[in-house]
């Protein structure tokens, strides 16, 4: 299984066809190894065509890192992990992975990320478009727009700084929401053109899949763009949920800053 995040990893949106050619097992193997994974949460799909692509979907393994790992010192982490990989012989694969920074690379321009909240569509829909619900748990930014197809949002930390903005292409609450994205945080992320987001919430029971499509992205694509979805929807879950706050770094950064309603 941890050779086919691996691959994953290296490369998102892969087919079976192409996780098979990389891996030292049967097709029958991976798609064993992918139905154990997607049933963990840990690898999500999207179809295009007639093709299932596969992608690793880090929000999971953002929750692990924000309930227990935490409250270690991260640095002893990342060296007693580098130590690991060196002891076992494989120091020329050893890389920086850091979610909540987008490290991962992305493939055909796509990144999704999938997690499950125990919330009913309303609730969920409300949390994504409240701006005093979304500033709780996406670093203090508001979202402001009237939520009809065609018209324009902003979102910003007020008085702090632009995050984005760009246009509702389709608003069908509480189901689906496709909007433009115009990163404006700095020169480099504008440099980076129009991308897209696409929120899907799907009714599961008792609790919701919400599923966050970024694309559009550019080649080789700066990883600020995508890279704090995790967190995002970590704290997003949290607070649906528990009705509090994470109190991780990034989810405090802007917490200090007026009524930011941390």
């Amino acid at each position: 299984m941890r050779s086919a995040l691996d691959g994953l990893f290296e490369q998102g949106g892969q087919t079976l066809s192409a996780l098979e050619s990389r891996l030292p097992m049967t097709r029958f193997g991976v798609m064993k190894h992918l139905r154990v994974l997607e049933d963990a949460g840990l690898v999500t799909t999207k179809r295009r065509g007639r093709e299932k692509l596969h992608f690793l979907n880090p929000v999971p393994i953002r929750l692990v890192h924000d309930r227990w790992v935490s409250k270690y010192a991260e640095p002893w982490a990342a060296t007693l992990s580098g130590l690991k990989t060196y002891l076992e012989g494989e120091m020329e694969t050893v890389k920086t992975v850091s979610w909540a920074d987008g490290t991962a690379p992305v493939a055909d321009g796509t990144a999704v990320f999938e997690v499950f909240i125990r919330t009913t569509p309303e609730r969920l829909w409300e949390a994504i478009t409240d701006p005093a619900q979304r500033r709780k748990y996406s670093f203090g930014v508001e979202v402001r727009s009237d939520w009809t197809p065609g018209s324009e949002y902003t979102a910003g930390v007020p008085g702090v700084v632009d995050i984005a903005a760009g246009r509702n292409i389709e608003v069908d609450p509480p189901r689906l929401l496709v909007q433009t994205y115009d990163a404006l945080w700095s020169d480099e992320v504008r440099a980076q053109g129009t991308t897209r987001v696409t929120w899907e919430i799907e009714p599961v029971g008792t609790s919701c899949r919400l599923t966050v499509t970024h694309d559009g992205l550019p080649a080789n694509a700066n990883a600020q763009l995508y890279g704090g979805w995790p967190m995002i929807l970590s704290g997003l879950k949290t607070l649906l949920e528990t009705g509090e706050l994470l109190d991780t770094p990034g989810s405090l950064m802007y917490s200090q800053g007026g009524d930011s309603g941390a």
